[in-house]
């Protein structure tokens, strides 16, 4: 309980008692092959917030599946779960649903399915983490929302489920009661999101602050590793000789008359084949490159900015600052003080 001073007219002080606020039932949804991560880090924010030290917890969070019992993750580790027709007991205010290899098969069971719909009806909202949304998704509850989950099964998700409004890019989506993130410690940005939702940026940042995870990250800021990723989708490799020459060479004129002609191609010709193969322009993909090594660069050295940017093909830092913000979310300065290693 927090104690509230109260003054009244003409009175000396007095003590007054504000109740604490009613924990917040969160059910996690958990089956065969679930990834432990995807559970224990939101499981863990939700157990540790408070308002305070040492006061009533906020959430009360529980793991479920459909028999209940102990659930094998994709450890060693096993999960004790409460049975569905137990998590359904009483008022509901977050049911989640966690990703891993095992959800490939839970989206093709009819049982899984309907359980996960009869806990979404209950609860006042719903969430997925990493490839937990492609389980949710079978449920038809996304339909016409904005989602995302981990950047490597965004093509699965997109093959299965084309009318939802799925982007690969941010770490975590709200769109209305429906919130989603991207793979395993994103989960635990989602997490601290809800709280700050519910109880506000301060409470959040305390929390973070105990778990010592960093605080703000955003939800559009990007997927990190997926800058590549999602711009090549050269199976075949026919470019990857010119990739290679590119990161040898980014400081020098790659324009598209150059890599053509290392290419021995035509301008026209290898730019439409280029975008053909990997899905991205010329000019995209050497900016991609070039802000891959620029984080590079970030992480592990200590050099100006104003240089790194000369290293990496950009002509003044101001060109690699809006750059890098277009692409990641958030500015070179900012990169650097949240991953680099340099001590």
């Amino acid at each position: 309980m927090t104690y509230i001073p109260r003054f009244m007219p003409n009175e000396d002080p007095v003590m007054t008692v504000q109740s604490p606020p009613p924990s917040r039932r969160v059910v996690l949804f958990t089956y065969p092959g679930v990834k432990l991560l995807d559970v224990t880090g939101p499981f863990q924010v939700f157990s540790d917030a408070r308002l305070v030290p040492n006061s009533s917890p906020l959430y009360r969070p529980q793991l479920a599946s459909v028999k209940g019992g102990p659930v094998k993750t994709d450890t060693a580790i096993t999960l004790e779960t409460k049975s569905l027709e137990e998590a359904l007991q009483g008022s509901l205010d977050l049911f989640l649903v966690a990703g891993g290899e095992g959800v490939d098969n839970a989206a093709r069971n009819e049982e899984m399915i309907r359980a996960v719909s009869r806990l979404a009806a209950k609860a006042r909202r719903m969430a997925s983490v990493c490839s937990g949304a492609l389980l949710l998704a079978e449920t038809g509850l996304l339909e016409g929302r904005r989602v995302t989950t981990h950047w490597g099964r965004c093509d699965q998700f997109r093959k299965k489920h084309p009318d939802i409004k799925l982007e690969g890019a941010p770490i975590y989506i709200k769109d209305g009661p429906v919130w989603t993130s991207a793979g395993v410690t994103a989960g635990i940005d989602m997490a601290l999101a809800i709280v700050k939702e519910d109880y506000g940026a301060k409470t959040a940042l305390a929390l973070a602050r105990q778990l010592v995870v960093y605080m703000a990250r955003p939800g559009g800021q990007s997927q990190f590793s997926t800058v590549l990723k999602q711009q090549s989708e050269d199976t075949e490799d026919r470019f990857g000789r010119l990739h290679d020459w590119i990161r040898d060479n980014l400081s020098a004129d790659l324009r598209v008359e150059r890599l053509a002609d290392f290419m021995n191609m035509s301008n026209r010709s290898f730019s439409r084949i280029y975008k053909g193969k990997t899905g991205s322009t010329p000019a995209k993909a050497v900016e991609a490159l070039r802000i891959e090594a620029a984080r590079n660069f970030l992480e592990e050295t200590s050099i100006p900015i104003s240089l790194l940017a000369a290293r990496c093909g950009f002509a003044d830092d101001e060109r690699l600052r809006r750059a890098f913000t277009r692409r990641l979310g958030v500015s070179p300065n900012d990169y650097r003080k949240r991953f680099s290693t340099v001590s």
